[in-house]
């Protein structure tokens, strides 16, 4: 059953109570529902906390202009009302922003971390396109992009073959508070400034993973994270465009269970 933070985060709380932590944290207009198929898989080994972030899904709105900061506090403070010293932290999207900001802010807090398909530095062509549906979503709300977003995040194959889960995805989209949204979605296009060349350095454990045909989230990107995280290893799936997670769960749960299990202090 979902509990509610004081703060107004909406999360769910699952597996063995003394177990290392795993908290997932979602992408831009999603929410914890996303991580539905990787949640069962981890909860038999793992501590798993998903929440929504400020402005999506069931929690508050945000408490101020969002950032990559705000939503850093905002797990911080989840984590200290659960009691959790130290996690390891699943990103996908602007959730791989929010927990590298995190790795920044909070290092003694965090065991390891895994980004996936969250983007990077940006040539210049790129950053005024990202720039642009960001000023889109602020005209228009949620719904100015859509068609074209699920286009970019998830192959026609499975568009095709998936209605029901797609018109899901659509209405999680479509729920977001267009004026949140589109602040959102603004730390998502201006966010990866303040990533660039971490200071201080990240030094934790770090897996990335992005797929062949993320245009957002490039793999040039990809190997762009891990050259300024010391260790950082990199997998790319084949094939798959943005939402890659949802296409093919297997891929990325079988790699994040095999970089979970060789942490030395979760064996």
């Amino acid at each position: 059953m979902s509990e509610t933070s004081r703060s107004g985060s909406v999360y769910d709380l699952n597996g063995p109570a003394d177990a290392p932590v795993i908290v997932l944290v979602h992408g831009l207009g999603l929410n914890r529902h996303v991580w539905e198929k990787f949640s069962s898989r981890f909860a038999h080994r793992y501590r798993v906390l998903s929440y929504d972030l400020y402005g999506h899904g069931e929690s508050a709105p945000p408490p101020g202009t969002p950032s990559l900061t705000m939503f850093s506090e905002q797990l911080l403070g989840l984590l200290d009302e659960l009691g959790i010293d130290r996690c390891s932290i699943i990103g996908f999207s602007l959730g791989g922003m929010i927990n590298r900001r995190f790795a920044m802010d909070h290092p003694e807090r965090l065991r390891a971390m895994a980004i996936l398909n969250s983007p990077h530095e940006r040539d210049p062509e790129a950053q005024t396109l990202v720039e642009k549906r960001a000023l889109d979503s602020a005209a228009g709300g949620p719904g100015a992009t859509l068609d074209a977003t699920i286009e970019r995040w998830f192959t026609a194959e499975f568009i095709a073959a998936n209605p029901e889960f797609i018109a899901t995805v659509r209405g999680w989209v479509l729920a977001n508070d267009p004026e949140s949204y589109a602040l959102c979605r603004q730390v998502l296009a201006f966010g990866v400034v303040e990533l660039i060349r971490p200071q201080p350095p990240i030094s934790h454990p770090t897996l990335i993973i992005t797929c062949e045909n993320d245009s957002g989230s490039t793999p040039a990107m990809s190997q762009g994270i891990a050259s300024e995280i010391d260790g950082a290893q990199v997998i790319i799936a084949p094939g798959l465009q943005h939402m890659g997670l949802c296409e093919n769960p297997s891929f990325f749960v079988a790699a994040l269970v095999e970089f979970l299990e060789e942490l030395p202090d979760t064996k």
